[in-house]
């Protein structure tokens, strides 16, 4: 059964194993992060969710690294093994190769329609836990935010950063909802740093706003709720999709909304903590630097200031965060979450396309790994062309294109091919275009230089006369033999 809110999540952690209840005082500056890093890079047996019961200044425990592991991140998402997310969405859409553009895109259109269609669109309701604790006065609101347990993860960090938020936006023009899981520094006792960087859709919001002259952005900051929605917030969804259509379709049933006590938008019922508020899309204020994902640290920068008109709770309130740095820390597994779900999606466009890896050491926009079933010479710069043409995918650094029969999550094996199947002169694609905007190698921000790779195998139709050698491989029968004969062997 999916999970109604964050509490009953943590309670199913701790039942399976999965959560360690940590009641010694610890300090939200820098400790949080030391222990959780050890945690979440050490064996697996010992890599938990943890529950820190009792911070320092703040009155609401800590729950970090929830979706820190293949298991955990699979039972936040109601499937029993992340791969379930792939083979549970094909189920839904048809996977031929499209006959052109028009028809991918309306399939892709379809799918969301079913999603729509089944009961999972989101619904509104006038009691919310998410309210039990309202607060609206000046005074007040300085308290709560100071209350909670917000963390200052690395030590040249700006300040304190609230790290897993759902970050709940309206298109100032046509009012679609937007979820973004952008970083928010502490800027004063009711104002926030809002970091959503230029290509997400919070940004968009902005840009909007300021072409349509609208004076302010109302938002809602969600933290907690049920798992699905949290992370549905990292989602690379195409603009215009309401994320939460996503979480319903993951959970099974529709996610509850109830309307804002300050702002003229919703946030979801069973949200732990609400910080209600606006953004003015012209006032800018520095943000940063910030510890990130690429394992530097991203420096100081101009974005929108968030100010504070509410915050509320739930009574039993747990606060979520997470810690980025140097990979593989829980961010991979959300990460991890997304490739898996979206591998159905990507063969909307690229029928050719047979799996994926986004590997932690490429901190997702680094490196994509894809194999393909080639047909045609050029058939890897055709993909290599079509996945920087697929919404955030532009952002990928490097693209490495190999055969349909190599494990692309085996990195010695993609190595093995990459070292002997490319002639770097010949089978090197190299670009200019969009880059990540934390891509500090860029020469200019957030545009840079991009490559991609052919790795597959060659013929004289890809310029390659001198005829390709036969991969060793044992005869089936000896391998049968032996591994019927394997303890006579004594080994």
């Amino acid at each position: 059964m999916p999970y109604r809110n964050l509490r009953e999540f943590v309670h199913d952690l701790e039942q399976r194993g999965e959560l360690v209840r940590i009641r010694a005082s610890v300090d939200p500056e820098l400790e949080i992060t030391e222990i959780t890093d050890r945690v979440s890079k050490g064996p697996e047996q010992d890599n938990k969710a943890l529950l820190f019961e009792n911070v320092k200044g703040a009155s609401l425990p800590v729950l970090i690294n929830a979706f820190g592991s293949a298991r955990r991140m699979a039972l936040a998402l109601n499937v029993s093994a992340l791969d379930e997310l792939s083979s549970n969405l094909a189920a839904v859409i048809d996977l031929k190769l499209p006959k052109g553009l028009g028809a991918a895109l309306n399939r892709a259109g379809d799918m969301l329609a079913v999603l729509a269609a089944i009961g999972l669109k989101p619904k509104i309701v006038k009691r919310a836990p998410c309210q039990d604790i309202v607060v609206t006065e000046q005074a007040q609101l300085e308290r709560a935010l100071n209350e909670l347990p917000i963390l200052k993860c690395w030590p040249l960090d700006g300040g304190r950063y609230i790290t897993l938020p759902q970050v709940i936006t309206r298109d100032p023009a046509t009012g679609t909802r937007n979820v973004g899981m952008y970083r928010l520094q502490v800027r004063d006792t009711c104002s926030l740093m809002m970091h959503w960087q230029r290509h997400k859709g919070g940004a968009e919001h902005q840009r909007v706003a300021q072409e349509t002259r609208k004076p302010t952005i109302p938002c809602a900051i969600a933290l907690g709720g049920d798992p699905a929605s949290m992370w549905c917030a990292s989602a690379p969804l195409p603009p215009n999709i309401d994320e939460y259509l996503l979480a319903g379709y993951l959970r099974g049933r529709p996610v509850a909304f109830t309307p804002c006590v300050t702002q003229p938008i919703e946030a979801p019922a069973e949200a732990d903590i609400v910080i209600e508020g606006y953004v003015d899309p012209n006032e800018h204020d520095v943000e940063g630097p910030f510890g990130d994902h690429t394992g530097f640290y991203t420096p100081a920068d101009q974005f929108p200031v968030f100010h504070i008109t509410a915050i509320t709770r739930r009574h039993d309130a747990i606060y979520p965060a997470t810690v980025v740095g140097k990979p593989p820390m829980e961010d991979y597994w959300m990460g991890k979450a997304t490739e898996r779900l979206f591998l159905p999606l990507l063969r909307l466009f690229l029928g050719e396309v047979v799996d994926y890896n986004m590997p932690a050491e490429g901190v997702f926009h680094n490196l994509v790994i894809v194999s393909i079933r080639k047909r045609f010479p050029g058939h890897p710069q055709k993909v290599m062309f079509g996945i920087w043409g697929l919404g955030l995918m532009m952002l990928s650094k490097a693209i490495v294109v190999v055969d349909h029969d190599v494990n692309v999550h085996d990195l010695r094996e993609v190595a093995w091919r990459v070292l002997g199947n490319v002639d770097w002169k010949r089978d090197v694609t190299l670009v200019e275009g969009a880059v990540d905007q934390l891509d500090h190698s860029a020469t200019r921000d957030s545009f840079g230089g991009k490559i991609g790779i052919d790795a597959t195998a060659k013929g004289p139709a890809d310029g390659h006369p001198r005829g390709w050698p036969t991969e060793i491989a044992m005869s089936p029968e000896i391998v049968e033999r032996v591994s019927r004969r394997w303890r006579e062997y004594g080994l």
